[in-house]
């Protein structure tokens, strides 16, 4: 069976008011085929019996598992590698100088899904900052299924064969039955959390980088402005913004700039410019 025109805008709709998430005509196969196991969970026959019975009757917890279902959650360890390598090369190297009197960074995965990212971030840090400093780590995500997973820690054998060095598997990682579990050395430095980069965020300490990739794809023009203008208040002056390889602030928040980071590129905060700014490129 297939969604009809009135399903496919019932989803659209409460997709696009609970995450802001744009739906374009076109996706009703991935719709479909997203929600088939939550349609079979909630005991329904089909996803079209499921759709029905819940805009006959609101459900709060089955609206939240559309959310979950269709909220896109592709990670790997390490991915894309070039801004870990800018990390380590470029911003690491700047931020150590520039916090040596706290000798303490913090970092944001603000999409972090089930932590591959931030855990990356943590064997990172771990490595590349002198004996004696700190960091933290908070990651961040709109599907409650993804923060649970996240904190649990534990990935499949398949899950750590995607971008992890096997040197770091056994280095930061242990046993758990057939899983690997992150080292409590790393997990006591990172945290998670549900939010939705779309709604007024909750107050937060600045943070030295931010990891905010691949998700204003998913936003339309005005979303993506309201997100990196919240973005910036929680951004130190001298911080840097880390953005997937498709996305950009150009056209979008001039009060950024795009500056070279090894052989990539980042974000930043341009000079003079306050918090909470709105000048529009």
């Amino acid at each position: 069976m297939t969604l009809s025109q009135t399903e496919f805008a019932f989803v659209s709709t409460l997709v696009r008011k609970e995450a802001s998430i744009v739906l374009a005509p076109g996706k009703e196969y991935l719709v479909e085929a997203r929600l088939i196991p939550v349609a079979r969970a909630v005991g329904a026959a089909n996803v079209n019996e499921f759709l029905a019975e819940l805009q006959r009757r609101p459900d709060p917890a089955n609206q939240r598992k559309i959310i979950d279902a269709l909220t896109t959650n592709e990670t790997s360890w390490f991915r894309d590698r070039e801004p870990f390598a800018a990390l380590t090369d470029v911003v690491l190297p700047e931020l150590i100088k520039a916090r040596s009197a706290t000798r303490k960074v913090r970092f944001w995965s603000g999409a972090s899904s089930s932590g591959q990212e931030a855990y990356s971030l943590a064997i990172t840090l771990q490595e590349a900052l002198p004996a004696g400093w700190s960091y933290e780590i908070v990651g961040t995500d709109i599907s409650t299924v993804m923060v649970k997973r996240a904190e649990t820690a534990e990935y499949s054998q398949v899950e750590v064969n995607r971008g992890l060095p096997a040197s770091q598997l056994v280095q930061y990682f242990e046993r758990a039955g057939a899983h690997w579990r992150i080292t409590s050395q790393l997990r006591k430095n990172v945290s998670f959390k549900l939010m939705n980069l779309t709604a007024p965020l909750p107050a937060m300490q600045p943070f030295d980088v931010i990891f905010m990739r691949n998700v204003l794809i998913y936003f339309d023009v005005a979303t993506k402005r309201t997100v990196l203008q919240n973005v910036a208040k929680l951004l130190r002056p001298d911080g840097w913004l880390f953005l997937g390889a498709a996305e950009t602030t150009i056209g979008i928040d001039d009060n950024y700039e795009r500056v070279a980071a090894g052989r990539t590129s980042a974000y930043r905060v341009r000079t003079g410019v306050p918090a909470g700014a709105t000048r529009r490129g």
